[in-house]
């Protein structure tokens, strides 16, 4: 029996270090399991997204409205590419505690020691939003693309399903994007968008709606009809 008890010992102790490496990948595996089974919230759900340019387009203003999935925390995600370099990123989390909204400015590129770093050229990004409980645990991600513009009188969305051609060019920074969810309540069965085109100006600019549909939708306060696909001026547009 004494000259077993050596390789007693031995078995026991691989089957233990053999359980505890079965546990430790299993809880590897549980994060981007959790994410990749994760069902997609409805689009009455969906938060409304807005990227706002500042007027040297060095930052863009992140807001999250409508927030109505009962949410502990948000965590966003800024990606974006840079001509010639490495994708760059912005992150945060931040307490809910009820708030239906949230913003913030994000800076399209570096700042330490009060010295800013800019990178320039920024035309393609995505933001990725994630929702957790108070345990933690993983409730939505949503993720949209966008697309940065300046000097150009056609702005398009980064799918290339949406496109909102100026009447006149405007010196101005714009950003296009679909917004996720959609802003008041819809009276019209949504079936494209909505896409969202932001200025670094407040100025009014008119122009024409270049997307795949028969009937479009401008937000105002209210869903209204567009005629012959013109806007007075740019916002949140939808379809039927």
């Amino acid at each position: 029996m004494k000259k077993l008890l050596p390789i007693i010992i031995l078995v026991v102790g691989v089957l233990v270090l053999a359980g505890v490496f079965y546990v430790i990948k299993g809880k590897k595996g549980a994060s981007p399991s959790d994410e990749e089974g994760l069902l997609e919230l409805p689009i009455e759900k969906r938060p409304v997204v807005s990227l706002i340019p500042a007027s040297d387009g060095h930052y863009l203003k992140l807001i999250v409205d409508k927030i109505v999935i009962d949410a502990k925390s948000l965590e966003y995600m800024l990606n974006y590419d840079v001509p010639g370099g490495v994708p760059q990123g912005v992150p945060g989390t931040v307490e809910l505690n009820g708030e239906k909204s949230y913003e913030n400015d994000l800076l399209l590129g570096s700042e330490s020691s009060g010295k800013f770093r800019y990178d320039e050229g920024v035309e393609n990004g995505s933001i990725t939003l994630r929702f957790r409980n108070g345990e933690g645990k993983l409730l939505a991600k949503l993720t949209t693309g966008f697309h940065l513009q300046s000097n150009t009188d056609n702005l398009t969305s980064s799918d290339g399903a949406f496109s909102y051609k100026l009447q006149e060019s405007v010196n101005a920074y714009f950003v296009t994007l679909n917004t996720l969810g959609y802003p008041g309540e819809i009276n019209f069965t949504l079936k494209k968008g909505p896409y969202g085109v932001f200025s670094s100006t407040d100025e009014k600019i008119v122009g024409e709606i270049i997307m795949d549909s028969n009937t479009l939708y401008y937000y105002d306060d209210d869903w209204v009809k567009l005629e012959d696909h013109k806007s007075k001026n740019i916002g949140i547009f939808a379809s039927d």
